[in-house]
């Protein structure tokens, strides 16, 4: 007998959608990361052989600043709308970038060369957006795991990308354009085919998705259960200004912030001009090869054992793990500064700069996520982007001035005591528990 009562709407296949995420996000992460990684690899020789040394670090940090700040509207993007149209914007932004920097080569123009890395940096704004995508319906026990399961498919085309960095570079001399402009040709069009990815199959959305399942009884204490009820709104408000106010009120989300952006702030200040450092010593037809096989080492210690680190989180603890990253970024920073002109050994120092990074990146990523409301949670991981992007900037900016002035050694000395504040608030007890979802 009919009631003239519309049956309520389904629950959410949770865990399906959860699966289907974290397998697309993997894809596109192989993709964006051979996107990213091959303008990376060759980044500061074309910014040299452009704009000379001393400019180098600031033309690569470009990439850095322009990933930070992309992470503003993207984030808008993403609280308004979901994950999909803002990964798609960040991924087209960064292609866009890879074909200006092609330009700018060909024309020899620093002006374009400088705005062609703005850009290039969306493909890593994509790329790290995307673990929070990971982490947007995954269960509090595993949001660790999962995180790093999305860092680190990033390995499998990041590592192979600088030893693609010569192959793309004698493909595209055939079509005249300049040395080192090749790989970024086809670092855009990597991320031209990431960005269809996403537009195509996330669906649903994963943060869309994990805002209906935040019923309005969990302002008062009532266990979240699956819902079909529609999404509801970002929190009012929820820019910059509000994920900083936040952030400040909660000190596990400052613990969170401050290891990712110091520990992405050491890597690049040391990574930026390793290039620059074994060009001293290896004649130009074989700098090409021994870097791609320098960064592939550091690419592989940042995202190969991020699984690691992702199940080292969950078990030990969000702050165990910063530590321990730390001490690995310090151990890299005394290896690589005393390695003289011994590529093996400079070698092993990059790995374990990645390492101590991967440490850092996923413990701090995972940290901060839990640590805020759904509601305004982009605005604060956008905040978390932009704060790490300056923060490398920063560094890379610096970094080509240091290494002229005082040499490489005394580069990665600033970088080690660069380390310092994150020590100090890391040693400081933090509580750590759900968040309540009303700001």
């Amino acid at each position: 007998m009919a009631t003239g009562l519309a049956a309520p709407p389904a629950a959410p296949d949770v865990a399906s959608i959860q699966r289907r995420t974290l397998r697309l996000l993997f894809a596109t992460q192989i993709v964006g990361g051979i996107g990213v990684t091959i303008g990376v690899a060759v980044g500061a020789l074309l910014a040299s052989d452009v704009a000379g040394t001393a400019v180098a670090g600031l033309v690569s940090s470009a990439a850095v600043v322009g990933g930070a700040l992309l992470a503003v509207p993207v984030t808008r993007i993403m609280n308004a709308r979901g994950r999909r149209p803002g990964l798609v914007v960040a991924y087209l932004t960064g292609a866009a970038g890879g074909a200006l920097v092609v330009l700018a080569a060909t024309v020899r123009s620093v002006p374009l060369l400088f705005l062609g890395m703005l850009l290039f940096g969306g493909g890593s704004a994509a790329n790290l957006q995307a673990r929070y995508a990971a982490v947007d319906l995954a269960a509090p026990a595993r949001r660790g795991r999962q995180l790093s399961l999305i860092v680190w498919a990033t390995t499998i085309g990041a590592v192979a990308a600088p030893n693609f960095a010569s192959l793309a570079d004698r493909t595209t001399s055939g079509w005249g354009l300049p040395a080192l402009a090749g790989p970024f040709a086809f670092s855009a069009v990597a991320l031209v085919l990431a960005a269809g990815a996403i537009l195509a199959l996330l669906r649903p959305d994963p943060l869309l998705t994990a805002r209906r399942l935040v019923p309005a009884a969990a302002t008062a204490g009532i266990p979240a259960t699956p819902t079909a009820a529609p999404a509801p709104p970002a929190a009012r408000g929820a820019g910059m200004r509000a994920a900083w106010s936040a952030v400040r009120a909660r000190p596990a989300a400052r613990l969170g912030i401050v290891a990712v952006a110091v520990g992405h702030l050491v890597m690049v200040a040391v990574m930026v001009m390793t290039p620059v450092r074994l060009h001293e010593w290896h004649a130009d037809a074989d700098v090409l090869r021994v870097v791609g096989l320098v960064l592939s080492l550091h690419i592989a210690g940042m995202y190969a054992l991020a699984p690691v680190a992702g199940w080292l989180t969950d078990r030990l603890g969000r702050r165990a793990v910063i530590l321990g990253g730390v001490g690995l970024l310090l151990a890299a920073c005394a290896v690589a500064g005393t390695a003289g002109h011994h590529t093996a050994r400079l070698s092993v120092g990059l790995f374990l700069l990645g390492l101590g990074w991967s440490g850092t990146m996923v413990a701090g990523s995972t940290l901060l996520s839990e640590s805020v409301p759904v509601g305004i949670r982009p605005s604060v991981q956008g905040l978390s982007d932009l704060t790490m992007g300056l923060a490398g900037a920063a560094a890379g900016a610096v970094s080509g001035f240091v290494v002229e002035a005082a040499g490489y050694p005394v580069l990665t000395l600033l970088a080690a005591v660069a380390v310092a504040p994150l020590v100090t608030l890391a040693l400081r007890p933090v509580p750590v528990g759900a968040p309540d979802e009303e700001d």
